[in-house]
Order: structure tokens, then sequence, then C-alpha cells
């Protein structure tokens, strides 16, 4: 299979070169692909859709975007075990084109990324998320040590997993909860969850495991720079932080 990787940039995405700068420094071969080149995709072996408001996020964030052309290509593709990576915006749309965690028809969510709580505003916090899965239940966490604990920024303003409690059983026993927030030293409780988010959920996959949405900016907190205390050395641009999942996640394509 392919291992480039598109980076989809839909009317309102606003996180593509950070996103584009991360797969680039693990060598992988990325591109951006704007919504008019929708056409080139299946041209691509793995997508990668980052955060911002596509479509203004009108109706609720990710659903204009989920019906977007380009989202056929990335259906039909995670469809035949392509690589699918959403974060914030980006992962509100893979949610809502019914990718994760996948148990419903397709465009047809089983859960939503919503407004948060208690209180429904926006909110931009350091965060940390957890791995609640095996590693290799999801072949983008699948170089990922047990438990992985990794920072990010929590920056958005309908980030709370929400569910019937029918739905919301199936997550949990189905695997698919594949991150919890965390406090820094590795402990989950509802405390550390900023938004609200049902079963203090940071992050979901399918059933296959192909595709992961996860709502915190891990590529704000992925680069030494970003980390005054420089605890990944003197090297200013050696990434760091949150470029764990993007490191996991090209160990993913590359084995594609």
């Amino acid at each position: 299979m392919n291992a480039r990787v598109a980076v989809l940039v839909f009317p309102g995405t606003n996180s593509e070169d950070e996103t584009l700068r991360l797969l680039r420094a693990f060598d992988l071969d990325a591109d951006l692909v704007h919504w008019s080149r929708a056409h080139t995709l299946p041209a691509y072996g793995a997508y990668v859709l980052p955060g911002g408001f596509a479509y203004e996020d009108r109706i609720r964030a990710g659903a204009i975007a989920a019906h977007d052309p380009m989202m056929d290509h990335v259906i039909a593709g995670a469809r035949s075990g392509k690589l699918v990576l959403g974060i914030c915006n980006g992962a509100q749309i893979v949610l809502e084109a019914g990718l994760v965690p996948g148990t419903g028809a397709e465009r047809t969510p089983t859960a939503a990324f919503t407004k948060n709580a208690p209180i429904p505003k926006f909110i931009c916090k350091h965060v940390y998320v957890k791995l609640a899965i095996a590693p290799d239940r999801c072949a983008i966490t699948a170089a990922l040590p047990e438990g992985a604990l990794i920072p990010a920024w929590a920056a958005h303003g309908e980030g709370r997993l929400a569910a019937t409690d029918e739905h919301l059983d199936e997550i949990a026993r189905g695997g698919h909860m594949a991150f919890v927030y965390a406090h820094e030293d590795g402990s989950t409780a509802p405390s550390a969850t900023p938004n609200g988010s049902a079963l203090g959920c940071a992050a979901l996959t399918n059933i296959e495991g192909n595709v992961l949405a996860i709502m915190p900016h891990v590529e704000r907190d992925a680069w030494n720079f970003n980390h005054p205390d420089r605890r990944a050395g003197t090297a200013m641009l050696a990434p760091s932080g949150g470029s764990l999942l993007f490191k996991s996640f090209a160990q993913a394509v590359r084995r594609l």
C-alpha cells in the first residue's frame, strides 16, 4: 500500500502546518491536500485530519465536513484498511462520519463530541492523555508503551464525548476508548477531564483499529521549544512530548 500521507484541509482548518511539520519530522512523505483537490486522495495510503473549525462548525462541529467529498475517499480508504488520524476538529469529523467507534452506519454517528460541561464554553488547557487500550489494539498506537502518558493541549468548545447509555457501554466493552484524560502522574480521575467527557474519554478507535480520533492537540506540545524546562535536551527543534503519538503513527505508516 502507498505510504504517502495526506493532511486534509477543509475550509476553516487551521492546524495543518504544525501537523505537516511533525509528520515530515518523522520522515513521512506527507502533503497538504485542499478540498478542491479531493480527487487526488485515493493516491495516498494514510490520512490525517487536523484541527480547526471546518465550515465554521455550523450545525455542530464536524457535521458539514463529514459530508464533504473528501470524506468519501477517507471513508473508502478506512474501509480498505488505510490509516486515519483525526485531531480535535479532525476527530469530530471522523466521529460525525461514523468511522469511530464505527458501530453504526456510514455517516450515522452513534456518539458525538459535543459542548463542554459543566460550562459550555471554549477551553484552552494543558492536559495529559493516557493510553487505555493494549497498544496493538490500534495500529496507530502500536509502537507506544503500555499505558503511555502523552501531554497535549485541549483547545475546543465541543470536546465532550456524549452518547446514550447503550452506546457508552458499547464503547467501553468494545475497547473503543483509546485514550483517557489523566493527571501528570498518570492517575485517572474525573478531575483530570477538562470538558466533562463521558468515561473520561479523550480518544476513540474503531473496531478494526486503523482509525483514531483524538480530541486534544498533541501537535501543540510536540517540540522541545514548547517546553521551557527543555525536558528533552537543549535542541530547540527536537520533537518531544506529544510527538510520541506521531512517531508511533509514522511507524504504522511504514508498515503499510
